[in-house]
């Protein structure tokens, strides 16, 4: 505990807040144009995890993660770009949102549908 002396020397430094996901600056989502599409491994995780190099509208060039099974994504693709980092991959802070714009949904998807941009089945 300091003494009030030592208060008056120097001051208590405020704690920088952290930014959270700069490229979207502050917006829910943005939209963005797909500069390239591949494949992303990383050494320890065996999966072949998909993502995208996406231009956003604010003109920062981002990576964003395609979540779900396949995709439709290619160059010049209009994607919808959310928050969300990937733990598997360093640098990935995006995920882009399934069922809008040109991003389609997964197909026969059950489970979990709103997160992939599925309708509800037609009841038989």
């Amino acid at each position: 505990m300091p003494t009030i002396s030592q208060l008056i020397k120097n001051m208590r430094c405020q704690k920088k807040k952290r930014r959270v996901s700069r490229g979207l600056q502050g917006c829910p989502q943005r939209r963005g144009v797909c500069a390239r599409v591949y494949i992303n491994p990383k050494k320890p995780n065996s999966a072949l995890r998909k993502v995208a190099r996406v231009r956003l509208t604010s003109g920062i060039e981002i990576t964003a993660y395609i979540p779900g099974i396949g995709h439709n994504l290619q160059e010049h693709s209009v994607v919808l770009v959310r928050g969300g980092r990937v733990k598997d991959l360093p640098g990935v802070k995006y995920h882009i949102v399934r069922g809008t714009l040109d991003a389609a949904a997964v197909k026969d998807r059950q489970q979990g549908r709103s997160k992939y941009g599925v309708k509800k089945p037609k009841k038989k």
